[in-house]
């Protein structure tokens, strides 16, 4: 399975614990939002910058605002990286 793993600048390791038990267990807004994300994230990823902006915010729109913030970042940063910066990913992101 090494073949699948892309060129991606994302750490690969082994995982600790159940995933799909730390999904079960997220707040609803953020398992639809792991739903529609690009990247492979860990529930216990996503659910510790949330908390980190909630507690910041005190908003939960703003928390998935910053998710989405963050893996835009992560996707433009392997674009860059892998296609170089006339990807047109990037080149349709004015903060890219």
């Amino acid at each position: 399975m090494a073949a699948n793993l892309g060129n991606s600048t994302l750490k690969r390791r082994q995982r600790r614990g159940d995933p799909m038990r730390d999904f079960d267990q997220l707040p609803p807004e953020l398992r639809s939002w792991l739903g529609s994300a690009v990247l492979p994230w860990r529930p216990k990823s996503v659910h510790r910058v949330y908390k980190r902006t909630l507690i910041k915010t005190s908003d939960k729109a703003k928390a998935i605002k910053e998710l989405t913030r963050i893996e835009r970042a992560l996707i433009a940063k392997d674009a860059r990286r892998i296609w170089g910066v006339d990807h047109p990913y990037l080149s349709s992101r004015p903060d890219a």
